[in-house]
């Protein structure tokens, strides 16, 4: 059975439109297709501004070997305030946005978690539902379909390279090295929050939506270079609300802690090259929380072999990389399995509200009035706790990311520590998160959720 649900496709271009053969024929019959675009034909001789980003082994630290302060050079340009939210602001002002974010309402929602509210109409204005399939994490990359090759040169704001001498360089105006595929940083002109941008890792190589060691490593440079935690990184897989399948990654700036940031945590394991992987406690999505390692590097392996796993295991997943890149939450999903197979109720329907990367982290982006004017901690629960895995399925699910751990891990000459570890903070109630959770992802076969058979 083909499981798909219908949904609005949030617009991220103003260049993402439907287009009929007749007004595609129209383009190829003028030099280029008129728009300026990142593909094959307007890309000869175009420039963008480069941020060339120095490769680190280490994690950043206030003090040296020593004792003694590190004083890193000062980069040529303000990573987060010049170039992202800079070049961002200079969009705003050159009308490419398809509404002003900064005047949607936002609220901190009264309780414990502090969960915060957005009503943004705008996001799903004017657009007609569309059929998404969600019962295949990974799918080929379709030319055919909207990508962002087929963006707007003005909608990109620098090209994200490591530097090649070891310093942190920044170029106004750079070649783009067709021949290399470069990252690419746009803005999402339909903004959950103030510069919300995108990460698409060797663009012109039209990879599509599945995470790899190289772009999960290339996020983590990015999160590390903002230098701020209040610039966040997101991923959602297929199948875990992305509707577009070419690599990216998602990212913005919210001077507000999200709750799950704030969700008490408990160890599992430390691997061999120094990473902690916890798990989330009293929370309403069940998901594995890894920090520490040896390096950036090893950090990023140990995630990304987690996500390949699920990747490869065709379970629907999101990823928020928090706190500039040292702390990373992985979050299985059902939620559109659920929709699909008719188990979630027409009252959340209704809110049309996609929980993906940001919404699971507690920023609820709603789209009536009446549900910000409604906006509770028990409603947004109720909303999540749909979303996560059973406590049985979750432990089946993270027996199989151990096991992808660990052959990492051995391949790289490490060994794991097992430790069941206490509670990094305490938890409200022990049964409480069971108890709220109780039947997600109920698809079964034989005792085993469709979401992970592979294909």
């Amino acid at each position: 059975m083909m499981l798909r649900i219908k949904r609005v496709p949030t617009v991220v271009s103003n260049y993402q439109k439907e287009e009929t053969e007749e007004a595609a024929a129209a383009a190829r019959r003028v030099s280029g297709c008129g728009r300026n675009c990142l593909n094959k034909c307007c890309i000869q001789g175009a420039k963008l501004p480069l941020y060339a980003f120095k490769r680190v082994n280490k994690f950043k630290t206030e003090m040296g070997v020593h004792g003694h302060e590190v004083r890193e050079p000062e980069p040529p340009v303000a990573f987060l305030d010049s170039l992202v939210l800079g070049e961002w602001e200079d969009r705003v002002q050159r009308g490419l946005f398809r509404y002003d974010v900064t005047a949607c309402e936002t609220r901190v929602i009264p309780g414990q978690y502090g969960f915060i509210a957005q009503l943004n109409e705008g996001r799903h204005l004017k657009k007609r539902p569309t059929e998404f399939r969600v019962d295949k994490v990974l799918q080929p990359f379709d030319g055919n379909k909207f990508n962002f090759t087929k963006v707007g040169q003005e909608e990109v704001l620098f090209q994200f390279e490591a530097s090649e001498d070891g310093e942190v360089q920044f170029h106004p105006s750079a070649p783009i090295d067709v021949e290399n595929s470069p990252s690419v940083v746009a803005i999402n002109v339909s903004p959950i929050e103030y510069g919300h941008v995108l990460l698409i890792p060797r663009v012109l190589e039209c990879l599509p939506q599945r995470i790899d060691r190289d772009s999960f490593l290339l996020a983590l440079y990015m999160a590390a270079e903002a230098g701020n935690p209040y610039f966040r990184l997101g991923y959602n897989s297929l199948g875990a609300f992305a509707t577009i399948n070419h690599l990216h990654f998602q990212a913005y700036y919210m001077a507000l802690p999200f709750p799950i940031e704030k969700a008490p945590t408990k160890k599992i394991i430390s691997t061999g090259s120094g990473v902690k992987i916890s798990e989330l406690l009293n929370y309403p999505v069940r998901g594995l929380v890894f920090e520490g390692g040896n390096s950036l590097e090893d950090l990023s392996n140990t995630v990304s072999d987690a996500c390949i796993c699920l990747q490869e295991n065709n379970i629907p997943y999101n990823v928020l990389i928090a706190d500039c890149g040292k702390r990373i939450f992985l979050l299985p999903q059902c939620y559109a399995e659920k929709q699909a197979l008719g188990e979630v109720s027409s009252e959340l329907l209704d809110t049309q509200v996609n929980p993906a990367v940001w919404e699971i982290s507690g920023h609820m982006v709603l789209k009536r009035k009446k549900d910000y004017e409604e906006a509770s901690e028990e409603n947004a629960w109720r909303l999540l706790a749909e979303v996560s895995l059973s406590e049985e399925r979750y432990q089946e699910v993270n027996a199989l990311i151990f096991e992808a751990i660990a052959r990492g891990d051995d391949a790289n000459g490490g060994v794991a520590e097992s430790v069941i570890g206490e509670a990094d903070a305490k938890p409200k109630s022990g049964g409480e998160v069971d108890a709220i959770n109780k039947n997600s992802c109920p698809a079964m076969v034989s005792g085993t959720p469709e979401c992970l058979v592979l294909q």
